[in-house]
């Protein structure tokens, strides 16, 4: 399983979407979407202080 990071060149804030994107094989746009519709900002804060930002041989 791969690790969780964030892409904040990516991304459009703190590319928290796109990496749990990544993780999830998921669109990164249905995390967007989630985060802003069912009220998960508070979560997104908080992996935006504590996710690691990604390798750069990752971007």
């Amino acid at each position: 399983m791969s690790k969780l990071y964030r892409f904040p060149q990516k991304g459009y804030f703190g590319g928290v979407c796109h990496g749990v994107g990544k993780h999830t094989n998921l669109d990164p746009i249905l995390w967007r979407v989630l985060t802003i519709f069912a009220g998960l900002v508070f979560i997104y804060i908080v992996l935006w202080i504590f996710v690691p930002k990604a390798p750069e041989e990752n971007y």
